[in-house]
């Protein structure tokens, strides 16, 4: 979508199911092996009591909001800051939503929130992305 036709308020979201494949292709493209993610017996002695998924598949689902979505393609991805409030199980579904809260024209920068909900609506990333839409 053009600059020129973004309003404040506008919206969109994708969503996807983590499966057990997504954590291990993750953790081998990312290096990221910790075994909270990888490993069931080690998981279930920490406060989660198993695996979670690592929480930058979510923000995965962000810049592919971004990215195909809203504002869509051609998007140069500026900056993002991210909260991770809950953890995203293997088998959770989830929603990242984007919005857009502020335009600046002279730029053409979009700032917008992110969040990411799972399939019972618990907010499990909350954030901020700054993006360009030439």
């Amino acid at each position: 979508m053009e600059y020129e036709k973004l309003e404040i308020g506008m919206y969109d979201s994708l969503g996807k199911t983590v499966t057990e494949s997504d954590v291990v292709i993750f953790a081998g493209t990312s290096l990221d092996v910790n075994p909270l993610h990888l490993n069931e017996e080690y998981a279930k002695t920490t406060m989660f009591k198993g695996r979670i998924a690592h929480g930058m598949i979510g923000a995965g689902l962000i810049s592919a909001v971004l990215g195909t979505k809203l504002p869509g393609q051609g998007t140069i991805y500026l900056s993002q800051n991210l909260k991770f409030i809950a953890p995203v199980k293997i088998g959770d579904t989830i929603t990242a939503k984007v919005e857009i809260i502020e335009l600046t024209d002279a730029k053409k920068m979009v700032k917008l929130r992110t969040t990411c909900v799972n399939q019972d609506g618990v907010l499990v990333i909350d954030g901020e992305a700054k993006v360009l839409k030439k």
